[in-house]
């Protein structure tokens, strides 16, 4: 259908997109509810839509399924803190996530399962791996995966398993077999919330979880499984092990992984308190500005966050939603922009493992030339409704900021001042002009030509705009 080639963490390279029937089957692992989603979860969350938006766009059938993982042991300890039903904290703090992803315009999937509703189901696939000989029940109520049970395991993240089991260490309390098995259910501890099993009371292992909703809402063999770069191993070599175990066929095609978030070359965690929410960064960014901001990275490279990084990022999505709002005169003939090139550019960026950088490079380009077509009074509709199209069903724009639009009569006004006082030319875009003041500002302030910078400073501000000067250099924004 299209010339998508998506890299697979398991093959190591780019492969042909050919999914087997019209129905595109993608599980992404969801969040451990017990506290408030982080912006490393907008950045994975953020690309993972995009993916989706784009198969979409490309006319696939999608069916996607992401978890949510409401019992663990951080929401239980997070529990006793609060003085909360496990349960009802996970909830609560779901439902925030929900919120979350709203806001920032992500797609819903269409299922959202939680670990707590299917337990049947996961107690059905552990007894069929015990069947098979692929778990074990130890003596204290823990059933295990016998991971010597799947010679290729370690395949997706290239690790041998005699390596593995040189620094794999038992915790105290459990009877594995081998160093390297791993539990699938969990004796009940006192106090700890369980459930009913053919091994008394107890509760569901990490991994065992994901094998379940995705075998049960996507069937034996998925299309597209999706995470976290730190999820590659354990979490998902677990998955491959049982699933594969299970059913005796392929779990998923293709394995997609998306990198990590860092601040300050640190990853993102909570240990290193250096977490940043999405209702936090919401405050002071839009969705478009964090868009811009995780898509102008590949997704499968790490991403390092900082205030002038976010910042640049929230001028580029500016940029894209003044030209949107410009209103050209439909009367004039169309502008000389070769539309159908730049959609072709903006295909030929996505199909090549999404590479979301080069098809915003491809939506800035195009911009530029419809903010000089609109100042050469030609009609811009068309290019317009190109770009509005691309960012927003691929890249998930909404074109809104949180500025007024630049008010075109005040600029005016602004421009005339300035180049009657030799300050500026013209011919030149609202944006290119307003990029090219700050260069003739800082310029004008290193020849100590206070009057020239002031004029500037006080002209823009009279015309609604506000230079903003930075250890990095100078910025400008509407007020």
């Amino acid at each position: 259908m299209t010339d998508l080639k998506i890299y697979s963490t398991l093959s190591g390279q780019k492969e042909e997109f050919l999914p087997q029937g019209s129905l595109v089957k993608m599980y992404v692992c969801g969040v451990t509810p017990y506290s408030d989603a982080h912006i490393g979860h907008a950045m994975s969350y953020i690309n993972f839509d995009v993916v989706r938006r784009y198969l979409k766009y490309r006319g696939y059938q999608l069916k996607s399924v992401q978890n949510f993982t409401d019992v663990d042991d951080k929401i239980i300890h997070r529990a006793q803190e609060t003085g909360e039903e496990p349960l009802i904290l996970s909830d609560r703090y779901a439902k925030n996530f929900s919120v979350d992803m709203a806001a920032l315009n992500i797609m819903p999937s269409d299922t959202y399962p939680r670990v707590s509703q299917e337990i049947p189901e996961i107690i059905k696939i552990i007894e069929g791996l015990i069947q098979k000989n692929h778990a074990y029940v130890a003596s204290n109520g823990d059933v295990y995966f016998r991971v010597s049970s799947m010679p290729d395991y370690g395949k997706l993240s290239n690790r041998n398993v005699e390596d593995m089991c040189a620094v794999t260490r038992v915790e105290i309390g459990e009877e594995k077999q081998n160093h390297m098995d791993f539990a699938v259910w969990k004796a009940a501890k006192e106090g700890e919330i369980s459930w009913n099993s053919p091994w008394g009371q107890g509760r569901p292992g990490w991994h065992i979880e994901c094998t379940a909703m995705a075998l049960k809402y996507l069937g034996d063999e998925i299309t597209i499984h999706g995470g976290g770069h730190d999820l590659v191993f354990p979490h998902h070599e677990n998955e491959i092990a049982q699933s594969e175990g299970y059913t005796g066929k392929p779990f998923a095609k293709w394995w997609m992984h998306n990198g990590l978030l860092q601040m300050g070359g640190d990853k993102m965690s909570k240990s290193l308190g250096n977490l940043i929410t999405i209702k936090d960064i919401l405050k002071q960014y839009t969705s478009d500005d964090l868009r811009v901001f995780v898509l102008s990275s590949h997704y499968r490279k790490p991403l390092s966050y900082s205030t002038e990084i976010l910042n640049s990022a929230a001028k580029g999505a500016m940029r894209l939603a003044t030209t949107i709002a410009l209103v050209s005169n439909t009367q004039k003939l169309s502008a000389n922009i070769n539309i159908k090139e730049y959609e072709k550019c903006f295909l030929q960026a996505m199909d090549d493992d999404f590479n979301s950088p080069r098809a915003l490079a491809v939506l800035f380009d195009l911009a530029r030339d419809i903010n000089r077509a609109y100042d050469s009074r030609y009609n811009i509709q068309k290019a317009q409704s190109l770009l509005k199209d691309l960012g927003g069903q691929v890249l998930g724009l909404t074109f809104k900021t949180m500025q007024v639009s630049l008010d075109e009569q005040k600029l005016a006004t602004a421009w005339s001042v300035l180049h009657t006082q030799g300050v500026i030319a013209n011919g030149q875009t609202a944006i290119e002009r307003l990029d090219n003041l700050l260069n003739i500002r800082s310029a004008a302030k290193q020849n100590k030509d206070w009057a020239k910078a002031d004029l500037i400073r006080k002209t823009l501000a009279d015309s609604g705009v506000e230079i903003i000067d930075t250890p990095a250099g100078s910025e400008w924004k509407v007020k």
